[in-house]
């Protein structure tokens, strides 16, 4: 090997910091917080108050690889700890608070978190456990003085608090790249959630592949609100994108699925660029429409999480102008793995022809490796229609979970996704279904994803889930279930009948069922775990023999 000579620094976040506080120190950031309804700093002022807390932890005693918890929305100072705890040597451990008591509690013990830093909206899940959280030394809540509430956290102080009289300038340790920066755990849809523990090589990597023009496009002139929660796989890697490339940052606080809020953030902040799961968009279009508010600023926004149903994209583009377009990841993938963007050789995907291209979930990331094999191991063609597993591997793909000695990579370094999907010849990936949650009927091949996305499609439909009810003569037999919108009338016989011509006779639902409410993981993911418990004894009627 002949070695190159280039100097070789580490890229950590700290690197990144540096480089976005010389170069876009005076871009603006504007937060929501309980305290303050519209908080503006700019990067420069966030980037010193980070030092402040990276000089707080050093008082308590924080050693590199330490884990520090944050169970908080998307505003400044959680914005601040990102830096502040990962460019001192620590963990910043962001915590869903959306999950279980007991969830969070088997997280914040796993992880040995030593302090945690919370929004006063979840003190009270802290103190019913802070009992049984033997290794944690004390609670940071994430508001002034002023607004501090009565608590009975050990050793609880206000963040303004925490951080005052401390330095704004502090001797940043050169950390090695492949250190760990955060650490984000699973939802623990299928057992005890386990924990992703990303480097900072491995965050900056992403922060720089997710804002290419073939994926997020960012750039200096953009003002960008994520929508999806800095709880949670570091909000897509945002808080670190949008200060590397200088762009301004709303942080909404706990507003994220309020229209109302939303709305107003979009067009007092020329919002251009957003990011969200699909129900947030739902919400947002459902409010645009009983208000008749405009969204004039956005131009383009970001879908993730789940399938993106037709009607979001062909809403923003028709009646708002706003751009939409896929994507696909993973926690354990930090997490976006693909991205919907135009391909030189198929660039006219604004068609209303192309809609089944804009639905798939797009082209693998640069530093991401994708392949697809059938049950035997073996690979299967681009051709898209070919559907297998899909494996992934990259320098930003999880290697193993946090104090967790089972091996998750087969022999040749491939991480499984969970996912069946196919990939077409230009590299468009679509996911067809979780492994889990495909249906088998007959011995072929259901997808539950198209179902709902025809469903959803409906215009009385506000939310749906297809899983699979045993059938004596197919194995298995899909069972659409719905939320109906506002004031809506639609039947049974009317949605199943809506299917005509759009999907594969034999892929039509055997029977629809109607409720008022459907469960919702903490991440906004429809439980269709919770789904199938639920309709456990559900037969279908005439024809199937478990129903006589």
């Amino acid at each position: 090997m002949l070695p190159g000579l280039m100097q070789d620094s580490p890229l950590s976040l700290t690197a990144l910091m540096r480089q976005a506080k010389t170069q876009h120190g005076q871009r603006e950031i504007v937060s929501v917080t309980s305290d303050n309804p519209r908080y503006r700093y700019t990067y420069a002022d966030a980037f010193d108050r980070a030092a402040q807390v990276a000089h707080g932890l050093a008082a308590l005693g924080m050693r590199e690889g330490d884990r520090v918890a944050t169970l908080a929305w998307n505003d400044h100072r959680h914005f601040e700890l990102y830096y502040g705890i990962s460019c001192s040597g620590g963990v910043c451990h962001t915590v869903n608070p959306r999950l279980y008591k007991e969830q969070i509690k088997y997280i914040l013990q796993h992880a040995e978190d030593r302090w945690v830093f919370a929004d006063p909206a979840f003190i009270a899940v802290l103190e019913d456990m802070q009992d049984e959280l033997g290794d944690v030394e004390q609670f940071v809540v994430l508001t002034d003085v002023a607004n501090m509430p009565i608590t009975r956290l050990k050793s609880a102080v206000s963040y303004e608090e925490f951080i005052a009289g401390h330095s704004v300038s502090f001797d940043w340790p050169q950390l090695d790249e492949h250190a760990a920066s955060t650490l984000c755990y699973t939802s623990g849809t299928t057992g005890d959630p386990k924990g992703v523990l990303f480097s900072h090589r491995a965050t900056v990597l992403h922060a720089l592949s997710v804002s290419l023009p073939d994926a997020m496009c960012l750039q200096q002139g953009d003002c960008v609100m994520p929508l999806v929660p800095m709880f949670h796989v570091n909000a897509w890697g945002i808080p670190y994108a949008a200060p590397m490339v200088g762009a301004k940052l709303v942080l909404p606080g706990s507003s994220m699925g309020d229209g109302a809020a939303l709305q107003k953030l979009i067009t007092h902040e020329n919002v251009s660029f957003s990011l969200g799961v699909p129900t947030v968009w739902l919400n947002l279009l459902a409010y645009l429409d009983s208000a008749a508010k405009t969204i004039d600023p956005l131009q383009r926004i970001c879908v993730g999480g789940a399938a993106c149903p037709a009607v979001v994209i062909e809403r923003f583009e028709s009646d708002f102008g706003v751009q939409v377009s896929h994507g696909w990841g993973m926690t354990e993938m930090s997490p976006v793995g693909s991205y919907n963007a135009p391909k030189y050789a198929v660039a006219d995907m604004a068609n209303a022809g192309s809609m089944a291209l804009r639905l798939r979930q797009g082209r693998a990331l640069v530093g991401v490796e994708m392949k697809i094999v059938d049950d035997a191991g073996a690979e299967l063609a681009w051709d898209g229609v070919s559907a297998g597993t899909l494996k992934v591997r990259g320098p930003t793909v999880c290697s193993a979970y946090f104090k967790d000695d089972a091996p998750i990579l087969d022999s040749e370094g491939w991480f499984d996704t969970g996912d069946v999907a196919t990939i077409d010849a230009d590299g468009f990936m679509q996911i067809t279904d979780r492994t889990k949650d495909i249906i088998k009927s007959g011995g072929e091949w259901i997808s539950s994803i198209q179902l709902e996305n025809t469903a959803v499609n409906h215009p009385d439909v506000a939310e749906a889930a297809v899983i699979g009810i045993a059938h004596s003569k197919w194995q298995e037999r899909p069972l659409l279930i719905v939320v109906l919108k506002e004031s809506a009338r639609a039947d049974r016989q009317h949605l199943l009948s809506w299917f005509d011509g759009k999907v594969a006779d034999w892929w039509v639902p055997d029977d629809a069922v109607i409720i008022d409410e459907l469960p919702h993981t903490a991440t906004g993911k429809i439980d269709k775990k919770v789904l199938r418990a639920r309709f456990s004894e559900f037969r279908f009627g005439a024809g199937d023999a478990l129903g006589d």
